[in-house]
């Protein structure tokens, strides 16, 4: 077919625009195709960066050592596509590297952390016969703090792999690329190694060498991961010093006082039994009431220290045994008095049976006169010692018995001295218990000291209260109790929890050298009248007793102090 001139030349200008076009369409696909790889990098890396910022961010608020150690290990494999991995922990004093966890998928393996599952495998040292030991490479990096990229371990030079091989030959694994990054803190000190096994393809699942690109990622991870667990473990080390603090007290209170140290443990486990039973319980009064972890744990550190304040309590008052004891039982200066007065009776009487010698019938009458004034001094010192010996409430005529024997006076050396002093009358008097009113202020000022000590301590946010929790134990709903009589209204549960545990010891206590101990049925009886008489919190106790708590906390009693004698 022929084309005219301007047919052909339309012709070509047409196959020059399809060209041009082509051309276009090339260059606009290859744009798409360009900014596609670029959209998705930059997807890639965003959501690489919200992942670190979010691993970052638990890592941070993770306070369960063992939970951050698992997150530390678990990330890490995660961000390399590693199929195992291990952290390890430098242990300074004894020059060593603890295995902490151990996370392998393909063999299904997860040791230590909270698995349960206790990791067996011998501890790495950092010094072999005195030398730093660079053959294992964990050790190195230890102590270089150097990033070791390993390829293969079967085919690496300058590092001992004897053990990797021998788990692989006794597990069927195959040990090839291995990671391992030093984990510094933000002193720059080395307190960790995290050692990763076996980067995978994405694609094909076949071991592959860690690309070089997860280094600086993972070593960032690293960092934060050392950080995060230097700071957990400074809270841990605060906590366990305060920890420390409670039973250095402890201690000092039960070399001062082994009973009240007793009652201290018998007042947290109760407290504590307390505590949980409201929170299963379904009653209305208990509905809205839920204690979560940390406001158990103020529950029972306020418990541990609700009687801190005893430490400055004198002694002798608070383990009066009878009424008459200060640094030793005064009866036994009572007795010397009455065998004094006895022997200058008998003295007086003697001098004037000397001028009477020659009459016998004198003599008889002051001898039988001698003889009732004695046995009478002997009947005083009989009620007298009885009296001194906490028991049954002291009767009113026994009362006025002692006041009488109280106002007698005898001749010593041209002076006359009382039979008993004022101070010994206003202990031997008292009708209930060994202690007097003056006594009884200086006790219970303990817990207005409770309150002075712990307030002046730094509790962190979670146990704020302690202080006012443990110094209201002995508070009446009435506003009758002490130190700041307060009413129901604002009196915190907490504090009452404490207040009945404190009560039912303390009545049924067995250790106490200044009462018998008081059995459950007649404990019971005195606090429901407590009860009634607004005292103590009727809905604690009616769950004290509905839960049979005193019956569970007698018999947890009974197999400590079994488990105790046995150990």
């Amino acid at each position: 077919m022929a084309f005219s001139y301007g047919e052909g030349n339309e012709a070509r200008t047409s196959l020059s625009e399809i060209n041009i076009l082509s051309k276009d369409q090339k260059l606009n696909n290859l744009l798409t195709s360009v900014i596609s790889e670029v959209k998705h990098y930059a997807e890639e890396q965003i959501a690489h960066i919200k992942q670190d910022a979010k691993i970052g961010l638990a890592l941070s608020s993770e306070k369960n050592i063992d939970k951050l150690l698992e997150m530390i290990v678990a990330d890490a494999r995660k961000m390399t596509n590693a199929d195992a991995g291990t952290l390890y922990i430098i242990d300074k004093e004894n020059k060593n590297l603890c295995f902490k966890i151990l996370q392998n998928d393909t063999l299904d393996i997860r040791m230590g952390g909270t698995s349960g599952v206790k990791i067996d495998l011998p501890n790495v040292p950092l010094f072999m016969d005195g030398k730093q030991n660079h053959s294992n490479v964990s050790s190195h990096v230890a102590i270089t703090g150097k990033i070791v990229n390993i390829p293969d371990v079967y085919e690496a030079e300058g590092f001992d792999f004897t053990g990797p091989m021998k788990y692989d030959a006794s597990t069927g694994y195959r040990s090839k690329s291995m990671l391992v990054i030093p984990l510094r803190n933000h002193e720059n000190d080395i307190i960790g190694v995290l050692q990763l096994l076996n980067s995978k393809n994405p694609q094909t699942g076949e071991a592959i060498a860690f690309p070089e690109e997860y280094i600086d990622e993972t070593a960032s991870l690293a960092s934060q991961a050392a950080v995060a667990l230097t700071n957990t473990q400074l809270i841990k080390d605060l906590k366990d010093l305060f920890y420390s603090f409670i039973k250095t007290i402890a201690t000092a209170i039960d070399e001062k006082s082994p009973y009240t140290w007793g009652h201290i443990n018998r007042v947290v486990d109760l407290s504590a039994m307390i505590a949980e039973t409201i929170n299963r319980s379904k009653k209305k009064q208990f509905s809205s009431i839920n204690f979560d972890e940390n406001e158990l744990e103020e529950i029972r550190i306020a418990a541990w220290m609700h009687d801190v304040g005893k430490i400055t309590t004198p002694e002798y008052i608070i383990d009066k045994s009878t009424k008459l004891q200060t640094v030793f039982d005064r009866i036994n200066l009572l007795e010397t008095r009455f065998n004094l007065i006895a022997q200058i009776l008998e003295n007086d009487y003697l001098k004037i049976k000397i001028k009477h010698s020659q009459n016998e019938k004198k003599l008889a009458m002051l001898d039988s006169e001698l003889n009732e004034k004695l046995k009478n001094l002997e009947n005083d010192f009989e009620l007298i010692k009885a009296a001194n010996i906490p028991g049954e409430i002291l009767s009113e005529d026994d009362v006025k018995k002692i006041k009488e024997i109280a106002g007698k006076t005898y001749l010593f050396k041209n002076k006359k001295h009382p039979y008993i002093s004022e101070n010994e009358l206003e202990n031997l008097i008292v009708r209930q218990g060994s202690i007097t009113v003056k006594e009884r202020k200086i006790i219970e000022n303990h817990a207005a000291v409770t309150y002075k000590i712990l307030s002046q301590l730094p509790f962190p946010r979670k146990l704020v209260r302690v202080p006012e929790y443990a110094s209201g134990h002995h508070e009446k709903l009435d506003g009758s109790g002490y130190p700041r009589a307060l009413t129901k209204e604002e009196l915190p549960l907490q504090s009452r929890i404490i207040a009945i545990a404190d009560i039912f010891e303390a009545l049924t206590a067995k250790d106490r050298p200044y009462k018998k101990p008081m059995n459950v049925k007649q404990a019971l009886k005195i606090m429901n009248t407590m009860k009634k008489d607004n005292v103590i919190d009727p809905d604690i106790y009616d769950l004290f007793i509905e839960k049979k708590l005193f019956e569970k906390f007698i018999i947890k009693e009974a197999d400590c102090k079994a488990d105790r004698k046995l150990s």
